[in-house]
Parts: structure tokens; sequence; C-alpha cells
């Protein structure tokens, strides 16, 4: 027979169900399941609470961890997928997880802007490079370059994250993008991104990016689009680190 001990337990509409004394036990017979919606301890504070699918929400600063989810956006042939809230001095680094990310234009490529306004316009000057890790289906061809196709000089047009993104059912690029101090009013902006794709060519192109935005302004919201059509389908996701 298992054994659960408690000081109370709190239903659903909020009112204590005192069990006993402090320090009692509470024995539940064998197959008994105790169900709640909302976990607290015995200070009364909430550890966490659930809405009955097993999405968890009011989470204990304690038990988050250092990355902290904000928000997901995803896309059903989208134009673009754009974060408007949720980048602020909540913290000082930003990533964003961006997971099977299928263009509907073959061979294009997946990109990102930044804006100062609330997401109101895009366009913020940046300057970067990249280089790629790129081999064959069959393992033709491999090779690491730099690729100026990726790189921007003092430029507000959209920053490449992968290029020649193919557009068949099973092609896609999936990532990660750091931002860093996007509220920093001293600094420029900093960020570097690493992914995967499946070109258009059906190569695997392993794409390093890095670079800054050249503004000291608050940087708050972000917009990912393709560059030509679409994002067909795919999924990211905002993280702020503790």
């Amino acid at each position: 027979m298992s054994t659960l001990e408690t000081k109370k337990i709190e239903p659903l509409s909020g009112t204590s169900v005192t069990l006993g004394a402090a320090g009692d036990a509470v024995t539940m017979p064998a197959g008994v399941t105790v169900k709640t919606n909302t976990v607290k301890d015995a200070g009364g504070n909430t550890l966490w609470t659930s809405d009955g699918s097993g999405t968890l929400s009011s989470v204990n600063s304690a038990l988050q961890g250092n990355m902290i989810f904000i928000s997901s956006q995803t896309a059903s042939s989208s134009a673009s997928l754009s974060f408007t809230s949720g980048i602020d001095s909540t913290y000082d680094e930003y990533v964003f997880y961006f997971v099977n990310i299928n263009p509907a234009s073959d061979g294009t490529n997946f990109t990102f802007q930044v804006s100062t306004n609330g997401g109101s316009s895009y366009g913020i000057t940046i300057t970067s490079s990249m280089f790629v890790a790129t081999v064959g289906e069959n393992g033709s061809n491999g090779r690491i370059e730099y690729v100026t196709a990726g790189d921007l000089a003092q430029s507000t047009s959209y920053q490449p994250l992968g290029l020649y993104v193919g557009s068949a059912a099973d092609e896609c690029i999936s990532g990660e993008l750091h931002l860093f101090t996007p509220s920093n009013t001293t600094y420029v902006k900093h960020f570097y991104a690493t992914g995967n794709l499946v070109s258009s060519s059906v190569y695997t192109r392993n794409p390093y990016v890095a670079g800054y935005v050249n503004s000291t302004s608050d940087v708050d919201a972000i917009d990912f689009k393709m560059a030509s059509g679409n994002i067909n389908a795919g999924t990211i996701y905002l993280y702020g680190i503790k």
C-alpha cells in the first residue's frame, strides 16, 4: 500500500480540504487516483497549474530552470512569422528555435529582420558574416566556404539564416537564432545563428551566421520570412534565458 503525506488538498474551487493535523499521514487505498489542476506547497505557494490537458501555467520560478518559454508562431502558408511582444528587458538573451520551416517556393532563403517600433516597420541596419558546410546527399562535393550571398554590410535588407531551402514535402530548415540584450540602449545588438537545411539541389547545408544590429535603439520585434513566397509550414519558438 502506498502512502500520501500532505497537510491539505485544495480543490478547483479554491476551498481548502483539511486532511489532518500538520505532519499527519493520510493513507490512500490502493488504486485511488488524486487529480488536481493546481498544486501548492505547505506554505500555499503555487508550484504549477494545469489546464487539464497537460499544458502548465503559473509554474513556480524555482522549477522553471534557465530557459523560459515565451511564445510560438506556426506557419500555414504565411507571408511571415512575427514576434511583436515578449522581447524586452526581462532577459539579456533571447533564443528563437525555428523547426521544420518549409517554403512554398523552391530554392529560396529563410531570413529575418528586426524592428525598433513594435513591428510597425522592419529594416534596421545589419552587418554580418556567413559560412556554410555543404555535402551532397550521395556524399559528394563536401566543402566549407564563406558565402557572400549570406552576409550584409551596413544593410537594411533581411538577414539570411539559410540559403536555397528546398520546397519538397520532406525538405525544410531547422535551427536556432540567439539575440543579445535587445533592449540595451548603449550597445549594438549581437546575434548568431546555426542550423541545417536540405537545399533545392538535395544538399545538406549547415549555415553559421553572426553579426550585429547596428543600432543602440530598443529592439522590440522580429520578423521571419522567406526571400520569395510564403512559409508553407513550420513553427518558431521564443525563449528567454535567465
